[in-house]
């Protein structure tokens, strides 16, 4: 008897370490399954509360931005010369000054055309009496010229020389005329390297006369932003040299792509007295994209190599992968996984974890 009940006794003993291992065994894959959840999907109660940001989402209007390289160039940019190869007496102007249209730039020493221009006054003159002496001697008076058929006078004024003489003398009172070279439109000077009593050099202008009133930027576009670009879209324009921006207006696309994939766009420049002539510039072209669902990119974080957006609900942080369509150098548009009305998180969310409580420190826009 003694003997079974060492037996029962020895039985249940073993069953009861069978259980307490079973048992002991459960509990370590549960504790297992536990730390394989994602590190980011289960708030640490013992951190700080994270302060955010929040905007609602709505449609709104988004500027999608193309950014180019491009060099100012005046519309209304002239070089000037003289006609005769003489000697500069004067120069009335110097680079950079302002001048009106028709203001004298510069005179020519006019002594030889002075001299032929009293030449020639001269032997006009001189054919005039000798056309008085072919019409008397046609019979006809030469104090009544108003009774002289015209075949008779035409002939006449060829056979004095009064016609030929006559022409010359007005090709010398043209040439003194242009002896004084005069600005063809307002603007600035440029390019003036000439000194006064050298000879002329009809090789190459004077000088050149720029209007920056009248300025635009030509620059390039790739072949695959094309579409985005149209005449009449608004652009800014910067200069390297600072951090003004000018505004403008595509005027005009040109419709070629050359070797390397690009196409020739010319945009209006806005008054700005800043910007100068043959100027390397900045150009952003905005076009403008209506009711779009926008966040600014301090929104859009990176998880598990994928972009997500944060959304609040009830206190808490939810991530959201998110497909982003076009971008500027401030916002994202977003194609998919947000939707209008969402509450988003767009500053604090550097280091948020799914699901972990947040505080809300502001709304966009509030004051």
């Amino acid at each position: 008897m003694n003997s079974i009940n060492q037996i029962l006794y020895s039985s249940l003993a073993a069953l009861s370490l069978l259980g307490t291992a079973c048992s002991g065994g459960n509990g370590d894959a549960d504790s297992a399954s536990m730390s394989s959840a994602p590190a980011s999907s289960i708030p640490d109660s013992g951190d700080k509360i994270q302060s955010v940001t929040v905007m609602e989402l709505h449609p709104a209007n988004f500027y999608h931005e193309v950014v180019s390289n491009g060099k100012l160039e005046s519309a209304g940019k002239v070089d000037v010369n003289f006609e005769q190869n003489e000697v500069i007496a004067e120069i009335l102007v110097r680079n950079g000054q302002h001048v009106a249209k028709g203001q004298p730039l510069a005179r020519l020493d006019c002594t030889k055309l002075e001299n032929s221009r009293d030449r020639e006054r001269t032997a006009v003159a001189q054919a005039q009496l000798e056309l008085k002496d072919v019409l008397i001697g046609q019979g006809y008076d030469p104090e009544r010229l108003d009774r002289v058929p015209a075949e008779i006078m035409r002939l006449a004024r060829l056979r004095s020389g009064l016609e030929q003489a006559e022409l010359s003398l007005a090709s010398t009172e043209r040439d003194l005329a242009k002896a004084t070279l005069k600005a063809p439109i307002s603007g600035l000077v440029a390019n003036l390297t000439t000194q006064p009593h050298n000879m002329v050099n009809m090789s190459e202008p004077f000088c050149t006369i720029i209007d920056n009133g009248s300025l635009r930027v030509g620059f390039n576009v790739l072949e695959s932003e094309l579409p985005l670009v149209k005449p009449g879209d608004p652009v800014e324009i910067s200069p390297y040299s600072s951090a003004d921006v000018t505004r403008g207006r595509i005027t005009e696309i040109n419709p070629t792509v050359d070797e390397n994939g690009m196409v020739k766009v010319w945009a209006n420049v806005e008054g700005n007295s800043a910007l100068l002539d043959g100027m390397n510039v900045r150009v952003i072209v905005k076009r403008l994209l209506e009711r779009s669902l926008v966040v600014p990119k301090t929104a859009v974080v990176l998880r598990t190599g994928r972009q997500v957006v944060f959304t609040l609900v009830d206190g808490k942080a939810f991530w959201n992968y998110v497909t982003t369509g076009l971008e500027n150098l401030n916002e994202y548009t977003i194609v998919e996984g947000l939707k209008e009305g969402d509450n988003v998180i767009i500053t604090g969310n550097e280091n948020l974890a799914h699901e972990a409580d947040v505080k809300v420190e502001r709304e966009k826009g509030d004051v």
